[in-house]
């Protein structure tokens, strides 16, 4: 155990040294402030042949390091290098954070509850997006137990914040194992009645950040529907068979194939940036739902959770005006972010899975990457 910790570690804090170079962790100094009274630090967690560093301002995944075929590392999450570009929030908001209390979209900013309307902040093309102004990615989390592998941490969503009813009581947990994989579990309690639809919003590239399309990325979502979308990203109500279009993933394709086909649903999102109905055996329990292969490093991603949905988006809206961690820029679709929830705008659609969280329930959610090569 001893050597292993020593080669470990010498791997883990190796100098950059190119494009190749091993592990190069970012200095805790550059995330150390104080927001709103409370203290912002940069942790690192480790097991397995993944290193992944978290900052508890958003919960968010700074960097994510993992081998390729021939064993080099590089970061495969987009993320910046120093907390306050976070805080400014000039270039992407949800780099690599816990979204909520509502994830994804709420149509007109607006829902009903048992007969009474709450009206919540326009933050997206005139909808709601990821909870509002505040949501759980701008924000300090408390984080309230540490190992070498995990990190448990815990946030209150106070009552009406960005128009939400309830203290909503979060806890999260984000660790790390010897089967390469990245946890995200999730618990909830309220004390009124709310809606709570929460995720986890890492934009990965498996060649490494910053380094070139994710279009020729060979992707597999266990769906036989999607839910489409109109010209603001609302759902339409209609729950689609994937069947004949370019929305069908069943089969491992690459993610550029039908991309700039003619479908009023591409035009829509730009691209891909759906929800996917995950075609499941039993709810609530832990079923793969998807799967990404980079052909060039030979990198592997595997997502499974107890969620119905799943949102894959391909990095429509990224335009290389802002930086990464490494000084490249993040560019059109140059990353993928595939996010496990229950369906957008769903307190407005009867028939979709409900979101509703009561003071006698819990809130659970899991969501597992997994990592590998081949």
């Amino acid at each position: 155990m001893k050597r292993f910790l020593v080669i470990f570690l010498m791997i883990a804090f190796a100098a950059c040294k190119g494009e190749n170079s091993e592990v190069c962790l970012i200095p805790s100094e550059n995330f150390k402030g104080d927001i709103d009274g409370k203290k912002v630090s940069l942790y690192t967690v480790r097991a397995g042949q993944i290193v992944m560093q978290v900052t508890n301002f958003g919960a968010r995944v700074v960097s994510l390091w993992t081998p390729d075929k021939d064993g080099n590392y590089e970061d495969i999450v987009l993320g910046y290098d120093t907390l306050d570009k976070y805080v400014d929030n000039k270039g992407e908001r949800f780099l690599g954070s816990a979204v909520g209390t509502y994830a994804n979209r709420i149509a007109d900013g607006r829902f009903e509850l048992d007969g009474t309307e709450y009206i919540l902040p326009k933050n997206n093309n005139g909808q709601t997006l990821h909870g509002g102004m505040k949501g759980l990615d701008m924000v300090v989390w408390d984080v309230i137990s540490q190992t070498d592998s995990s990190l448990v941490m815990h946030y209150v969503h106070p009552d009406g914040l960005d128009g939400f009813p309830g203290n909503i009581d979060i806890i999260m947990t984000y660790s790390l194992n010897s089967s390469n994989e990245f946890s995200v579990k999730y618990e909830a309690r309220t004390d009124k009645p709310t809606v709570l639809n929460l995720s986890h919003h890492s934009f990965f590239n498996l060649k490494g950040e910053g380094k070139g399309t994710i279009l020729d990325n060979l992707m597999c979502i266990n769906a036989s529907r999607y839910i489409p979308i109109d010209s603001v990203s609302i759902p339409t109500g209609e729950i689609a068979d994937v069947e004949g279009t370019p929305f069908d993933f069943r089969k491992q394709h690459a993610i550029g194939d039908m991309i700039e086909d003619s479908h009023i649903q591409l035009k829509n999102g730009s691209g891909y940036d759906h929800n996917w109905v995950l075609d499941r055996k039993t709810a609530g329990q832990l079923e793969f739902a998807a799967s990404v292969y980079e052909p060039s490093t030979g990198r592997t991603l595997e997502v499974y959770t107890d969620q119905p949905g799943l949102q894959f988006y391909c990095g429509n809206f990224f335009d290389g005006t802002t930086e990464g961690k490494y000084g490249r820029p993040l560019r059109f679709r140059e990353s993928i972010a595939l996010e496990t929830q229950k369906f957008p705008d769903s307190p407005n659609n009867p028939q979709f899975p409900s979101t509703r969280l009561d003071p006698d329930d819990v809130y659970t959610h899991i969501c597992i990457y997994r990592f590998g090569v081949k």
